[in-house]
């Protein structure tokens, strides 16, 4: 029996599917019972657990062979990130009290970077359940190819897709979520003792112009990508609803100055399988 977090997500779903795929017991973890029914009819047994529920996650968690571990996206975060770190310290508790055999943790390239962004707080997930008496491993995934879900219909209505990324040629680490939640499913599999750090990219990195290639020969029209300037970012983040629009657009620089990346030495290196095209495909098909 392994337990997923994240199941009604990307990437646990893809976990969860594959686990059950190879004949294993899954554990649907989840705070909405209406979505655990979903599970429950693939064969899960379902959880009733919110992340900030010490006692629930507990319980979600004891009994298992292993555990998928993801703490929920914060983009907007209060300084300091006391969000995190409230539901951070609850996950440890849970999981120091359940005592499963194995722990998988979802993390992020850059993991390791000290310059502030909002990407520290999977630094802060690595410090914290790094410290766990059993085997955690620490899947640092890059850039989801998914984020181009904003994409697609600029690039599908006026052939014009902003890019905070940037320059537009300069290529970045991604990854597809399906290549994420594989490697998740296949490293619950395996055997390991004390922290593990796993790094995973696509089949190869992806510049924004890239993007809008794919856009245009997935759409069969002219696409091209348009620089977002670095001086409009918060006045739009902000008119967005963003309150707290420093450490996205920090995230943002670590990435186009080179100080989002993988950190090397101590770390395994894996390779995802799944094409831009394959993932762009897929979002226009959603949109």
């Amino acid at each position: 029996m392994f337990a997923v977090t994240g199941i009604t997500g990307q990437v646990g779903g893809v976990v969860a599917r594959l686990l059950l795929a190879a004949g294993h017991d899954v554990r649907a973890v989840v705070r909405d019972a209406a979505k655990g029914e979903i599970w429950a009819k693939q064969g899960c047994e379902v959880a009733l657990a919110d992340v900030n529920d010490q006692q629930a996650l507990q319980h979600a968690f004891e009994g298992t062979e292993g555990v998928f571990v993801l703490l929920p996206p914060t983009f907007d975060p209060t300084p300091g990130f006391p969000e995190a770190r409230k539901t951070i310290a609850t996950l440890r508790a849970a999981l120091a009290a359940a005592k499963p055999p194995k722990v998988v943790v979802l993390s992020t390239i850059g993991a390791q970077a000290t310059q502030p962004n909002l990407l520290n707080q999977l630094q802060i997930l690595e410090q914290e359940l790094g410290s766990l008496p059993m085997p955690v491993a620490f899947l640092r995934a890059a850039w989801f190819i998914e984020n181009a879900a904003w994409d697609v219909a600029p690039a599908r209505d006026s052939g014009i897709v902003p890019s905070f990324l940037q320059p537009l040629d300069k290529c970045v680490p991604m990854v597809a979520t399906a290549d994420i939640g594989r490697v998740a499913a296949e490293l619950l599999r395996e055997s390991w003792t004390g922290r593990r750090i796993v790094e995973l990219e696509g089949p190869q990195r992806i510049s924004p112009d890239m993007i809008g290639e794919s856009f245009a020969r997935l759409l069969g029209r002219d696409v091209s990508m348009t620089v977002v300037q670095r001086d409009t970012w918060e006045d739009l983040f902000r008119s967005q609803g963003m309150k707290n629009p420093t450490p996205r657009m920090q995230m943002i620089d670590g990435f186009n100055e080179g100080w989002i990346c993988f950190g090397g030495a101590e770390s395994e290196v894996r390779k995802g399988r799944v094409p831009l095209d394959t993932v762009l495909q897929s979002l226009i098909e959603k949109a």
